[in-house]
């Protein structure tokens, strides 16, 4: 375990000296966040914060896996493999948010089409899935919580992966509405995972979590209340896939709703507030929502709840749910 946490440590002091030249940038370029007019008058005061800061700690991260997995790539091992997809996934997730962080600032509001932007999202999965499956590490099993051994699905695994890693990529993006929000609880559910891919035995995926990990706390340093950047689009696409992809390549991805569960719950919370809509617009002649507002912490919020508290109380769910996923997945 001690090369792994080596390296959080390690990408936490790159990411964090990164970190204020970055801001610099963003604010020199006034790449500044926009806030939503219906979203909490309390969020106002925020339009202007430097926006893309996903690249605070995706860059190190890419620095750091790349320098000391050299040798893997060069000879195309299985590891080499498997970190080279994690890279991909990464990269291509931050630059499709990207992408769609810079339009949408410099477009008045109006970013990339989610026709566009979905359908990016699909062919980053479908060829990161045709990978896992047709690839060396031949994946086409889950890990079913009870049951020591991995339980072979044949092809199913396929439209299943595929669906988890586009769903994980906008729940982290739904959650990421507050403060260090979605950094605190995708660090917990990385070192999680980290966790659960070291007692397997995946020595380079749990370095990886790690690295992952020790950057988000570097992120969260700048990200911590009142918020000197955040992390856009770019971060949070780039996260959510990411995470999904690691937790596919442990073969424990029933237990990503366990783990993730808070980003299950924002997700979950948006989709139930338009089918209420809907619902009651069309058969009750009135609108009904079931929330004062979603993603489901800006509900909680508008209860009266502080933006801290919020994010702390979801950040406490989801370290209890990160210990309750990795205890499963020893059972």
């Amino acid at each position: 375990m001690t090369f792994p946490l080596v390296l959080g440590v390690l990408s936490f002091f790159i990411a964090v000296i990164w970190g204020q030249p970055l801001i610099s940038l963003l604010r020199h370029q006034r790449i500044g966040k926009r806030i939503r007019v219906e979203g909490p008058d309390s969020h106002q005061d925020k339009t202007g914060t430097p926006t893309m800061g996903g690249l605070l700690f995706v860059v190190p991260i890419l620095l750091i896996i790349g320098a000391f997995n050299l040798a893997h790539l060069l000879g195309f091992t299985q590891e080499g493999q498997s970190t080279l997809l994690l890279f991909f996934c990464l990269a291509a997730h931050a630059t499709l948010g990207g992408i769609d962080d810079w339009l949408d600032l410099r477009g008045r509001g109006k970013g990339m089409s989610a026709w566009v932007k979905s359908g990016f999202q699909l062919l980053f999965a479908a060829a990161i899935v045709a990978v896992l499956y047709f690839g060396p590490p031949n994946l086409h099993y889950v890990g079913v919580p009870g049951r020591p051994e991995f339980v072979p699905i044949g092809w199913l695994f396929i439209p299943a992966a595929i669906l988890i890693i586009i769903g994980f990529s906008n729940a982290v993006n739904l959650t990421d509405g507050l403060d260090s929000l979605a950094g605190s609880i995708s660090s917990v559910s990385f070192a999680s995972y980290g966790l659960i891919a070291y007692l397997q035995g995946q020595t380079y995926l749990a370095a990886f979590c790690f690295t992952v990990v020790g950057a988000l706390f570097a992120f969260l340093w700048f990200n911590a209340y009142p918020a000197q950047l955040f992390m856009g689009d770019t971060g949070s696409l780039a996260l959510g896939a990411t995470l999904a992809l690691v937790a596919l390549m442990t073969g424990q991805w029933l237990l990503l709703p366990v783990v993730g569960f808070v980003f299950v719950a924002e997700t979950i919370s948006v989709l139930l507030q338009v089918a209420s809509a809907k619902f009651s617009r069309r058969y009750l002649g009135r609108d009904i929502r079931l929330f004062k507002m979603t993603p489901i912490h800006h509900h909680f919020e508008l209860m009266g709840w502080s933006e801290t508290q919020v994010k702390e109380r979801f950040w406490l769910v989801g370290v209890l749910s990160g210990m309750l996923g990795v205890a499963l997945a020893l059972n």
